[in-house]
Order: structure tokens, then C-alpha cells, then sequence
């Protein structure tokens, strides 16, 4: 629990990239005590923080403690923010393992789809909080973020509901700042955030690294791009979540009037580096099949996907 007499949560961030870094700077901003695992630049962040350059103030984060692993964290914190991409070969619970104490909260950011049940499952004893972080923000040097665009968080508890601790974090990123909603039905904002991740990450990629701006810009990108959002919207609501056409339209409308912005997938493919494949688009087809939904443009963009996925690994 907080302890009291140094007047600080503590936080704990795995995964300190764009999201983390971003996230983790602004409860430090919000007088929280936050620590990172960071492998990449650890030497970099260790000796001069983060450089965060954000629309809400350019700001250096500099960390309580610096971790190469989670193993090192001495002292279990209030809340563990585990900031990682949910891909092929990462085992998220291991890294949860030797971070978590009895009274620690875990707070899954992430894109996608059925991101929370392995973590409850391996934690059933312990407060599990689902956060969605509506922003555009990217990792451009070492050590070095690049916050574009929005920023709003929703969060609430999983599979739903909102508790004290909930409402606690949610008051910190408020006093940094951050715009923070609470939610009792957080998957139904899952699902609602899935809808840009799904059409734009995937094109993006296959597309050759188009932006934004580049795929909204023919008449065919953007009835492509509202094809496979209301197939998506289709499957939402066949699992009970669902969405007013209405809010597709907002999502292109609001995308187009955004800086050009290459997306997290199509960075990640540039460099390399695994791609949430399967919690943006793989979950959600195989649930479409579940339900018997008809979701041709959605199965046409995983199965493409897939074949870039493996042959990038197999190379």
C-alpha cells in the first residue's frame, strides 16, 4: 500500500517505451514515485531520464529506480503498470511474477482484443485494472518520446466495475493533466478503441508504411477503412458490445484532421520488431468465427498480415 510517510504512490513501469515512458512521466509529474524496467536504454535513461516532448508540456522524467528486470524490484509496488506489446514470444505473466506483492494492483495498457484474461488468470487474487490510452505517441531516439496527438486514458477494472484503487490512479494522471475517464464496462471501450487500431494498423503495414493521411486520402482508403470498421462493430456487437454506425464516421472524421501519423504497427514492422498481429485483428476474427459473423475484409487483412508477420520472423 502507499506509504504514507514518504506521501507518494508507488509505480512500477514495465515496459518503458512510447506508452510507458509518456504515462509513467506524467504520475511522476503527479507526484507519484515511479520506477521502469528498461533493457533498450537503460544506460541512457539511467543517467539523463526520459526526454518527453508532449502538448502538455515538454518535460524530463527521470525515474526513481531504473530496472533491467522485474526481478530487481526490491519492494513491491502499489501499482505495476505493465506497458508492454501483447506478441508472439512475450510472456507477460513471467514478468509479472517478481514485481507484484499481495496489495499490488496490475494495470494492463495495451492494444487489442482478450489482452486481460491470461493476467487474471495467473493473478486471480489480485486487482486487475484495464487502461486504454487514446493517443499518438512514438518513440524517436533513445530515451527520447514524441507525444503527436490526444492522450485521454479510460479505465476501469476487469472484467468490469470501478473500485477505490481505481478511482485513485484515475485522480493522479487527473492531477497531472491527463484527461482520465473511469468506466464499469471497460471492455465495451476496448472494443471501441479496436475499431481504429484494427483498420489503420494493418493497412498501414501492408500498405508499405502509409500514414495516416496517405490512407484517408483516396475515396477507395476511406470506404476501405469504414468496410472494416463495421465489420469490427459487427462483431462487437454479436459479443454484446455494441456501436452506432455514427461513431465511425467521428473516427475518420477526427483521424483526417490529425497530423500525419504512422502508426505503432507500421513503426514496429520498419524496425523489425514484433507486431500485435493477434490481440488488434487475430482475436477478433477468430471470435467473428465463433459467432458465425461473415467478416471478409477483416479475414483478407489477417491472413496478408500473417504472411508479413512470417516472413519477417523466418528472415
Amino acid at each position: 500500500m502507499t506509504d504514507v510517510s514518504r506521501g507518494t504512490t508507488d509505480v512500477l513501469v514495465i515496459g518503458a517505451g512510447a506508452i510507458g515512458a509518456l504515462y509513467g512521466g506524467m504520475l511522476a509529474r503527479a507526484g507519484a514515485a515511479v520506477s521502469v524496467v528498461c533493457r533498450s536504454d537503460h544506460a541512457a535513461v539511467e543517467s539523463g531520464g526520459f526526454d518527453v516532448r508532449s502538448p502538455w508540456g515538454d518535460f524530463v522524467f527521470r525515474p526513481v529506480r531504473v530496472l533491467r528486470s522485474p526481478a530487481e524490484c526490491t519492494r513491491p509496488p502499489d501499482y505495476v503498470l505493465l506497458a508492454v506489446k501483447v506478441v508472439r514470444g512475450l510472456d507477460r505473466v513471467a514478468l509479472l511474477r517478481n514485481a507484484v506483492g499481495p496489495d499490488t494492483v496490475i494495470v494492463v495498457f495495451g492494444n487489442g482484443i482478450g489482452i486481460e484474461q491470461e493476467i487474471a488468470d495467473a493473478f486471480p487474487d489480485h486487482e486487475l485494472i484495464s487502461a486504454l490510452a487514446f493517443v499518438a505517441v512514438s518513440r524517436v531516439g533513445e530515451a527520447t518520446i514524441q507525444h503527436h496527438a490526444l492522450g485521454r486514458l479510460e479505465m476501469g477494472n476487469f472484467p468490469r466495475g470501478v473500485s477505490a484503487r481505481t478511482q485513485q490512479l484515475a485522480a493522479l494522471f487527473q492531477a497531472a493533466g491527463v484527461p482520465c475517464d473511469t468506466k464499469a464496462e471497460v471492455l465495451a471501450s476496448r472494443w471501441l478503441k479496436n475499431l481504429w487500431n484494427i483498420a489503420f494498423n494493418p493497412i498501414s503495414v501492408l500498405g508499405g508504411g502509409l500514414d495516416t493521411r496517405a490512407i484517408l486520402a483516396p475515396a477507395e482508403g476511406i470506404d476501405f477503412v469504414r468496410r472494416v470498421m463495421l465489420e469490427a462493430a459487427t462483431v462487437a456487437a454479436a459479443h454484446g458490445y455494441p456501436i452506432e454506425t455514427g461513431v465511425i464516421d467521428e473516427a475518420i472524421a477526427s483521424t483526417r484532421a490529425m497530423k500525419p501519423y504512422k502508426t505503432s504497427m507500421a513503426l514496429d514492422h520498419e524496425h523489425g520488431r514484433p507486431m500485435e498481429v493477434e490481440p488488434i485483428l487475430g482475436n477478433v476474427v477468430r471470435l467473428a468465427r465463433l459467432r458465425g459473423v461473415a467478416v471478409p475484409s477483416l479475414e483478407a487483412l489477417y491472413g496478408l498480415l500473417r504472411m508479413v508477420q512470417d516472413r519477417v520472423e523466418v528472415d
